[in-house]
């Protein structure tokens, strides 16, 4: 990885767009503190989950995935390599490491310490967004924006800390509501330049080798722990399911999407990052996270007749909700329904299938099958792609 451009704006303003522009250091150390976080959320869900240990992971996650979201953006919009900005996202950085140290126990005694550490967060998108009020012309932020945005929000969650459960998790389902309706409503109004579209597609490719790693540390701990040939077998099947969907993802995905999103105007550029990178991907790397939980379970229960129910859902409800959310995405970039649906459909109906027969089916056979849909979703784009290039389509 390349630092970003020698040619760089004063604090808080925006720069430069560069046809070269990649993740900056600060921000793959900032990514550091995400590896313990999907660690920490993919070990809740890991053996049995139930329904409402899916429903935490889920509420759990999204907070830090959307304020990861926000600060890239930020670092997108505003070139700033200033000792003010690395503070900041250092701050953040210890902020979300507090919320991730609370993950385990943060629908408990610990949900003060995840609130406040959401709250500190805001702070820092609140420091990098405000010195765009002062810009001169067309481009300048309303003040409204990021005092609602940020600092009324970080008032908010710090003041949930002292609102007991469960109505503090009512505070907290409001309050990210009221971020989304403010975002939604907004439509890229205030966006101060374009987004470079080239480095959003790069740092959300980056959080997802960040949950394919979680995935692949999962397999190596759990054979470790569980040093037999069976073991051994499971966590072989899983390696080749999570390299079809790396291979799949970072050959076509990625590709696509900056296409699209480098052919479109300015707001829509700005949109599409949003709905893709910021809403869609959140259901990308949850459903990989979940992965991750069922394939250390696999391995860890490969001795046995049949897996647990969640670890049946951990894995086959990951991989429909991974193929669900890339439809969407496709969607999204403007491909036609009918094409979409060829993959979609055996792509989210396959795993749902085996859920029904997790009952009596060997753990080794569950992640067979799965690797054996993912090696063929990939097989068929590549075929697909072959197609549009010959027929000169891209």
């Amino acid at each position: 990885m390349s630092t970003p451009p020698p040619t760089v704006a004063a604090p808080g303003e925006p720069g430069p767009v560069s046809a070269a522009r990649h993740a900056g250091w600060l921000e793959l150390f900032f990514d550091l503190v995400f590896v313990v976080f999907v660690a920490q959320l993919s070990h809740a869900l890991h053996g049995d989950p139930d329904a409402r240990d899916f429903g935490v992971f889920l509420a759990l996650y999204f907070p830090p995935w959307w304020m990861w979201a926000n600060l890239t953006v930020s670092a997108n919009l505003f070139v700033d390599d200033s000792p003010r900005r690395r503070i900041a996202m250092l701050f953040a950085m210890l902020c979300l490491a507090v919320m991730a140290a609370a993950v385990p126990e943060a629908d408990g005694d610990r949900g003060p310490a995840y609130a406040l550490g959401y709250a500190g967060t805001r702070l820092v998108l609140l420091a990098l967004w405000w010195p765009a009020t002062r810009f001169t012309g067309q481009r300048r932020v309303p003040r409204w924006r990021p005092l609602t945005y940020c600092l009324a929000s970080a008032v908010l969650w710090a003041a949930s800390a002292a609102v007991p459960a469960p109505w503090r998790y009512v505070v907290w389902a409001v309050l990210l509501a009221a971020e989304m309706v403010l975002l939604l409503t907004a439509r890229g109004a205030g966006i101060p330049r374009p987004v470079h579209t080239g480095h959003l597609v790069e740092r959300v490719g980056l959080f997802v080798i960040i949950v394919l790693g979680e995935s692949v540390a999962a397999l190596v701990i759990s054979t470790d722990e569980t040093w037999t040939a069976a073991a051994g077998t499971v966590a072989f099947l899983g390696f080749l399911l999570l390299a079809a969907l790396w291979w799949s993802y970072f050959d076509f995905a990625t590709t696509s999407a900056e296409l699209v999103m480098g052919r479109a105007g300015e707001r829509e550029a700005y949109l599409l990052a949003r709905d893709i990178g910021g809403f869609l991907h959140f259901f990308v790397t949850a459903a990989v996270i979940a992965l991750a939980a069922g394939l250390g379970t696999a391995v860890e229960e490969a001795g046995h007749d049949h897996l647990p129910p969640g670890a049946v859902w951990a894995l086959c409800g990951g991989l429909a909700l991974y193929h669900a959310a890339h439809a969407a995405i496709a969607l999204r970039l403007g491909r036609r329904p009918g094409r979409i649906v060829v993959w979609a459909a055996p792509g989210i109906g396959i795993p749902l299938l085996i859920v029904l027969g997790g009952d009596v089916l060997a753990p080794w056979l569950v992640v067979l099958l799965l690797a054996a849909e993912a090696i063929a979703h990939l097989a068929y784009a590549k075929r697909l792609s072959r197609r549009i290039r010959e027929a000169g389509q891209l």
